[in-house]
């Protein structure tokens, strides 16, 4: 969870990272990724620009290692919205045979990391209800563990600088993510923060911004598929030369670029439901950091 840029191990230089298909960046001098933690290396860099169905696997295998560890790559693809093919071909030009092998790469990372509840318990379950309930907990509680592992401090508390020293905060964010900037937006009103939430009621959102300073800053939050207005508003924010802060969840999202700084916070699901722990619980944290900042 870091908006670290790291560089991708190169054993050469001279071109630039393949648009075509069946090129493999190891044959073009990059070093084949021998962990989870190497490839997302290679793929936070910046410097691998993938094709619309590629770049579609990028996010799905950055966002699931999970998923993709446990699945056959039927059920990957169709997690993943693309076909086998498609898989076959991304592990390809990561200099694997075919998506079996680097399926490893998954399976090694989350090798200790699913917890699994006995048949004991399961069994007590008196309901699906209680089922369903018992999956979201659990899903709210991997995403709780994942800011514990890897919370990246250093963008956190130039959050809060970034939002304590505003005039005024604008918090962006819709779909998803609404739920979030709502419950940011009102604690920070309960605290006596001034600000103001873009809510596009009566699809006003871009006069909501449209008086957006220097001397402002957006919270910004947005979650893969990446397809609301939000990258949109925060491009205004951002021409205008106000401070931005982003909450999203990979280095592929629109907003990274915009950001003075961001934060990397992955949900878990549970049959198609998302929590929002994670968001919330960060949310309440870069709330709390402004108001001590400014009262401090």
């Amino acid at each position: 969870m870091s908006n670290a840029r790291t560089s991708p191990g190169r054993v050469g230089a001279g071109e630039s990272a393949p648009r075509k298909q069946g090129r493999s960046l190891t044959a073009l001098g990059y070093t084949k990724p021998q962990t989870y933690e190497e490839l997302r290396a290679v793929l936070s860099s910046g410097t691998v620009h993938f094709p619309k169905r590629l770049r579609q696997v990028a996010i799905f295998l950055w966002q699931h290692p999970s998923a993709v560890a446990l699945g056959t790559i039927a059920q990957v693809a169709d997690q993943a919205g693309v076909q086998p093919s498609t898989l076959v071909r991304f592990a390809q030009i990561f200099g694997y045979a075919g998506f079996s092998d680097f399926q490893g790469l998954f399976k090694d990372h989350m090798k200790g990391s699913w917890p699994e509840r006995a048949d004991a318990e399961r069994a007590a379950e008196p309901s699906a209800n209680l089922h369903f309930l018992h999956g979201m907990v659990g899903a709210s509680q991997a995403s709780l563990s994942r800011i514990g592992s890897g919370f990246d401090t250093d963008s956190f508390e130039k959050m809060v600088d970034l939002l304590a020293g505003a005039e005024l905060i604008y918090v962006i964010g819709s779909k998803r993510a609404f739920p979030v900037t709502t419950y940011v937006s009102l604690t920070l009103s309960q605290q006596g923060v001034r600000n103001v939430l873009v809510d596009n009621v009566g699809s006003t959102a871009f006069d909501q911004v449209g008086c957006i300073r220097q001397r402002d800053a957006v919270l910004a939050v947005s979650f893969s598929p990446y397809n609301s207005i939000t990258p949109d508003l925060v491009a205004v924010a951002h021409e205008r030369g106000a401070s931005i802060v982003a909450i999203t969840d990979s280095t592929f999202s629109p907003l990274v670029k915009l950001s003075d700084t961001w934060l990397e916070v992955v949900e878990s699901d549970f049959a198609g439901f998302r929590s929002l722990a994670a968001s919330l619980a960060v949310g309440m944290a870069l709330v709390h950091g402004v108001v001590a900042r400014r009262t401090g």
